[in-house]
C-alpha cells in the first residue's frame, strides 16, 4: 500500500538534515538513503508518494537509480523529483527521459520545492505540474 511519504536519497547529511526538517515541518513521514541500493530497498517496503533524488550519489549516479525505481513497486508510482546542483538543460532533460518527474536544481526555493512535493502528494504522477522555473535562489 502506498503511504504519503517522502523519500529522500542523498548523501550529503546537511541536505539530508535540511530536507528531512522541511518535508517532517509538513507532516510528511520521510525515510533517508544514501544510495541506490538503500533506496530501492526503501521504495519497496515504505512504497513513498514523493522520492526527492540527489544526482550524485556514491556507486549508482541518481540517473540509474531513477531507471530501477521505475521498475520496483513503490518506485514506479512514485513522483520523484531530480535535486541536484547540475543545471544544465541536457541534464534536465535526461533526467526526465529517464523517468525522473520534476528536475529541481540548487540552490532552490524550499516554498517551491514544498509546492512540487504537494502537488505530487495530492494529484500523482500522472498530473502534469504548471512548472515555474526551477533555479530560483533560495535557502539550501
Amino acid at each position: 500500500m502506498e503511504s504519503h511519504s517522502v523519500l529522500v536519497v542523498d548523501d550529503e547529511p546537511n541536505i539530508v538534515l535540511s530536507l528531512r526538517f522541511l518535508m517532517q515541518a509538513e507532516g510528511y513521514p520521510v525515510h533517508v538513503a544514501c544510495d541506490g541500493c538503500q533506496a530501492l530497498e526503501l521504495a519497496r517496503v515504505h512504497r513513498p508518494r514523493v522520492i526527492l533524488l540527489d544526482l550524485m550519489l556514491p556507486g549508482e549516479d541518481g540517473y540509474e537509480v531513477c531507471q530501477r525505481l521505475r521498475e520496483v513497486p513503490g518506485g514506479r508510482d512514485a513522483g520523484i523529483i531530480m535535486l541536484t546542483a547540475r543545471g544544465r538543460q541536457t541534464e534536465r532533460e535526461k533526467g526526465l527521459a529517464l523517468g525522473a518527474d520534476d528536475y529541481v536544481t540548487k540552490p532552490f526555493s524550499t516554498r517551491d520545492l514544498l509546492r512540487r512535493v504537494a502537488h505530487y502528494m495530492q494529484a500523482g504522477r500522472d498530473t502534469p505540474l504548471a512548472s515555474a522555473p526551477t533555479p530560483i535562489a533560495g535557502s539550501m
